[in-house]
């Protein structure tokens, strides 16, 4: 009996030891995160410089807004003074272009859409001019890539990363009760 006490508690002492921790297998040392970073800002600086020379290029002046993208008023209702706010629901047409001015999107493409303030997903771009504007307004927007699609597209036409020109005709605004 005295045996098996014994090894009763040189088992328990055994169990108790305290456990090592183990070396990882794989360190990061955040090089990749590094590179992508570098990449982005030239991305970014390449972007901003070609909107830059079509602002800068253009007849009429473009607004800068709060959030990182270009406007310009094509028809701004002066009568009106209410902008679409959280709920209500926005009628818009719009048209796509590249920065150099080509379609990717016309007015023959495209439908009219539908958009609850804040409740439904929109790209960042898209969804902070819509509250910019009135009823019967046209805005031309420019939105850097990060501000649109972003590095994924649109799945269609538009491609990774590519800085886009909208017009955009809000038609109608319903007003959330």
């Amino acid at each position: 009996m005295n045996v098996y006490r014994l090894l009763l508690i040189l088992l328990v002492f055994i169990g108790c030891k305290p456990s090592e921790a183990r070396k990882p297998v794989q360190q990061n040392s955040g090089r990749f995160f590094d590179v992508s970073i570098q990449r982005n800002k030239a991305l970014n600086e390449k972007e901003y410089a070609a909107i830059k020379k079509l602002v800068d290029a253009s007849e009429n002046s473009f607004i800068v807004s709060d959030y990182g993208f270009w406007y310009q008023y094509v028809q701004k209702n002066n009568q009106n003074e209410y902008t679409p706010k959280f709920g209500d629901q926005v009628f818009y047409t719009y048209t796509v272009k590249n920065l150099d001015g080509n379609w990717i999107y016309s007015s023959d493409e495209t439908t009219e859409k539908t958009y609850f303030v804040a409740q439904e997903e929109l790209f960042a771009g898209l969804r902070e001019g819509l509250k910019l504007m009135k009823e019967n307004e046209t805005i031309i927007f420019i939105f850097p890539s990060q501000l649109a699609y972003g590095y994924y597209g649109d799945n269609n036409k538009i491609g990774s990363n590519t800085p886009l020109i909208y017009e955009v005709t809000v038609q109608k605004i319903l007003q959330n009760q």
